[in-house]
């Protein structure tokens, strides 16, 4: 087995059990490990030792290494940045949740070093946007898990965004942006600005406003295979595109088209968790005062 592994470099309040992980972790595979450059430098300067001496650990940051199962320790932002390293090859994926809240990196330190059984795990496909732009750079990953975000540049103005779905006219938003959102990223941005929770398996997308300027332009639920075409101007001239918190500028008049993803990415969870798990866990549902 080779496994890869992605981290946060903000380990600091619990070393000793990232080291126990990272022995662990070596142990399954024999060193076969392959770790992105900037985790495996910050482990060999603060955790000496943490990682085997031969030959058999591989550093990498390209796609050029293959694995049967990722790694990701830390939040969220670092379980989006493992899903773009891993890319198309559909190497399932595990977080290990050393950051906040963690609704994809599910899996806390201490869960992970009660040394689980493979029938503790089940894997879910999870699906993608793609974003297709002639005016987007050539190394800009076009994908997104939780969400395609179309933004003001500034903090002045609000922008213009004309919508289509399947070429037909969905609407005209003038707003501080706009939300496209995967059922994984509902519980992301798209909440933030009052979109739905969906279950991460329905086959849906959604489409948020944010801040629009007219009561009735409200969140839209559409289907998953729904194209959805989108062109913006504003006082600026340029805006913002969004991938799952990576940005770019573009210009006004740029033509957007966003579709569900070719691939999907496996995300390991735990064999008895449900999305609602997340929902009483992390978002407190339901809770109040008389049910503590």
């Amino acid at each position: 087995m080779i496994i890869a592994i992605n981290g946060s470099r903000r380990q600091s309040g619990h070393l000793d059990k990232l080291r126990t992980l990272l022995e662990r972790l070596s142990a399954m595979t024999g060193g076969r490990l392959v770790v992105k450059t900037k985790f495996y430098d910050y482990v060999r300067e603060t955790l000496p030792g943490a990682w085997p001496e031969d030959k058999a650990t591989a550093i990498a940051d390209g796609d050029d290494f293959n694995a049967d199962v990722a790694v990701s320790i830390g939040g969220d932002g670092t379980f989006l940045r493992t899903v773009q390293w891993v890319g198309m090859r559909r190497i399932p994926i595990l977080g290990i949740n050393t950051g906040h809240l963690g609704y994809l990196a599910d899996l806390s330190l201490d869960e992970a070093l009660t040394e689980p059984t493979a029938s503790a795990f089940k894997v879910e496909d999870r699906t993608l946007l793609q974003v297709s732009s002639d005016l987007l750079p050539p190394d800009f990953w076009p994908y997104a898990l939780n969400e395609v975000a179309i933004l003001k540049q500034d903090t002045a103005s609000m922008i213009t965004v004309e919508t289509r779905i399947g070429g037909a006219p969905l609407a005209s938003y003038l707003a501080d942006g706009l939300i496209i959102s995967t059922p994984t990223g509902s519980t992301g941005y798209n909440l933030s600005v009052g979109g739905p929770i969906v279950d991460p398996s329905a086959p849906v997308t959604v489409i948020a406003p944010v801040a629009p300027h007219s009561l009735t332009l409200r969140p839209l639920v559409v289907g998953a295979d729904a194209c959805i075409d989108a062109v913006t101007s504003s006082r600026s001239d340029f805006f913002l595109l969004s991938l799952d918190g990576r940005s770019i500028c573009l210009p006004d008049g740029a033509a957007i088209k966003v579709t569900r993803a070719p691939f999907t990415i496996p995300v390991i969870q735990r064999a008895k968790h449900h999305f609602t798990s997340t929902l009483r866990e992390k978002l407190l549902w339901g809770k109040n005062g008389s049910n503590r």
